[in-house]
């Protein structure tokens, strides 16, 4: 007899607690066209742009250990609400950066942002895991990951709909020649269409705020006494399996955040524009959603470590074809990338927590979304390389193709490790 993946005694915290994940979607989202959006209207390279990301992801890797070491002491619903308030104090703050038009400024508004979102992450996935027998832990999880793809469908829809379509140095195309003056006057109107979205989040935000704190949510945290961060630490360090998995977080999420921010860069090498790209990243998580749901049915008859090897494998092939096939062909292969990438986040998530104690798994947990910061350094490794022929996409060639091309093999570097990962713990599990 099969286990039961959500018990009916925790069907309402489950539904509370998932639907945080859509809303870190949606954050992801929207942030993914603000890397295009702010060389245009800023007039930065590929790698100043890429700074958005590095304050995005970054913000994960400096919180997610101070929230583990919170929520271990903690209970699990004052967590969740110090994130959804950091959260809404870093997207509000989009409103006095627009004043400044200083690019700093949003950055910072970005890093404060994903401090909450390092506090929701750290205390909701292991929640999940929690929520039931350990051997559907992977299969929740990836059932609650699923909604993380529709905050991200809504979140592009509205990226597209109410920023990239509103922008009006995206339809000049020698922005750089204009007078000054008119510069000024587009980039101060380009920069409060850009901020809108973020306000309007940040009062999204703090509704759901009120609401889980009004919820009756279970107050659960450590009973006792907790093992010393030392000896936890340590034993995180020796266990292999643990150690393996947030080296490969790291690459899965650097290789997610590459593939999803530079395909407008992609999109542009190939006389392809910024709104139209937008529609290209739209199918790729539409794609994402169906390949978690995939994924997900697919948990409950093969091996969590046999089903990532196998879609590591499929994505570094996609990979190849984004890299050596040119023209619209190469960027029908990017967009497949994300069915296979699909089901990666939560199940190394699941496998590298499986063979921990619940005191271990928060601190570990931690060490996890810290894995996170692999979007913060990748996308700017990525933006250096294309960067090798000047500001342009497409200013030189290496090995027969274009640098915004040839920058795709970081990605495929990530998944082959994956790939090792998987197929190791496949290996021990038979």
């Amino acid at each position: 007899m099969k286990k039961t993946v959500v018990s009916k005694e925790v069907l309402l915290p489950f539904i509370l607690i998932t639907s945080l994940f859509a809303l870190w979607g949606f954050a992801n989202a929207v942030t993914d066209p603000m890397v295009q959006a702010f060389k245009k209207v800023l007039e930065l390279s590929n790698s100043q742009a890429a700074w958005v990301q590095m304050a995005f992801y970054g913000g994960y890797f400096c919180m997610a250990l101070p929230a583990a070491l919170f929520v271990r002491k903690y209970s699990y619903k004052v967590g969740v609400l110090i994130g959804l308030a950091l959260y809404a104090c870093g997207a509000l703050l989009f409103y006095p950066a627009a004043i400044t038009e200083q690019f700093w400024f949003f950055c910072f508004g970005l890093y404060i942002l994903t401090f909450g979102l390092a506090f929701l992450e750290t205390t909701a996935n292991p929640y999940i895991l929690a929520m039931g027998d350990k051997s559907t832990a992977t299969q929740r999880l990836n059932l609650a990951q699923a909604f993380n793809p529709l905050g991200l469908i809504l979140g592009l829809l509205v990226a597209q709909q109410f920023v990239l379509k509103k922008l009006q140095s995206d339809n000049i195309t020698d922005f750089g020649t204009l007078e000054e003056a008119k510069k000024i006057m587009i980039r101060t109107a380009d920069l409060m269409v850009i901020r809108d979205p973020y306000v309007i989040l940040g009062l999204v935000v703090m509704a759901v705020f009120v609401l889980i704190a009004i919820s009756k949510m279970p107050q659960a945290k450590d009973d006792g006494d907790m093992a010393p961060l030392k000896s936890t630490f340590s034993s995180l360090f020796e266990n292999e399996n643990y150690r393996n998995g947030v080296l490969s977080q790291v690459l899965y999420v650097g290789a997610q955040i590459m593939c999803w921010t530079y395909i407008y860069q992609y999109a542009e090498a190939i006389g392809i524009s910024s709104q139209d790209a937008a529609n290209y990243q739209f199918i790729c998580f539409i794609v994402f959603l169906v390949g978690r749901a995939i994924g997900t049915y697919l948990l409950r008859f093969v091996n969590a470590g046999k089903l990532l090897f196998q879609f590591a494998i499929m994505a570094g092939i996609c990979v190849l074809g984004t890299v050596f096939i040119k023209g619209i062909v190469g960027l029908y292969a990017l967009v497949a990338i994300s069915f296979f990438m699909s089901l990666m986040f939560p199940t190394i998530y699941g496998i590298a927590l499986e063979d921990l104690d619940e005191k271990e798994s928060k601190i570990g947990a931690a060490g996890l979304v810290m894995a996170i910061v692999g979007g913060a350094l990748m996308p700017k490794l990525q933006g250096m390389v294309i960067d090798l022929g000047g500001s342009g996409v497409a200013d030189t060639t290496i090995m027969g193709v274009s640098e915004v091309n040839f920058s795709f093999l970081l990605p495929f570097l990530c998944f082959i490790f994956i790939a090792l990962y998987g197929k190791k713990v496949f290996n021990q599990a038979k």
